[in-house]
């Protein structure tokens, strides 16, 4: 998580700054208020909705769906 990401960064030391990439920003179902520097999609999901990602090397095709829980 990205919490546990910014605890691990400050053992080593208060950084200057810090630039956040996310693959998916899921916009309305933050718990911190945190945003990213760089997204590659953002999505409108609320905490009942799950993103699903899959990859043209795995899946087939290359497509972000959002579903219900």
């Amino acid at each position: 998580s990205i919490r546990a990401a910014l605890t691990a960064i400050q053992s080593f030391g208060r950084p200057n700054e810090i630039e956040l990439l996310t693959l998916i920003d899921r916009r309305f179902s933050r718990h911190l208020p945190i945003q990213p520097n760089y997204r590659g999609r953002q999505v409108d999901a609320i905490n009942k909705e799950k993103v699903i990602v899959h990859w043209q090397e795995n899946e087939g095709e290359d497509a972000v769906y959002l579903i219900e829980k």
